[in-house]
């Protein structure tokens, strides 16, 4: 699944530089996730880096965006990552 960032976002700005999809943005409110550009960190890291320093626990699975670990590991590679 890709990852989600729900309206308890502080607008810290802690979690944009560490996707290295740059998968994360500013939006209206709150910072978004691009769900065709996030991977959860899969083929970078062993864990989802914007969730690991999130101060107050708003990034979440997206339940409307379902996706195996190997659909996301495709997704890195088409991105380009090698």
């Amino acid at each position: 699944m890709a990852l989600m960032i729900t309206d308890e976002c502080i607008n810290c700005d802690v979690c944009e530089p560490e996707c290295p999809n740059d998968a994360i943005s500013q939006g209206e409110e709150i910072y978004v996730i691009a769900a065709d550009l996030c991977t959860e960190c899969i083929g970078h890291h062993e864990v989802s880096q914007c969730v690991e320093v999130c101060p107050v626990d708003c990034i979440i699975l997206n339940p409307d965006i379902v996706e195996t670990e190997a659909q996301l590991h495709e997704k890195y590679l088409a991105l380009g990552n090698v």
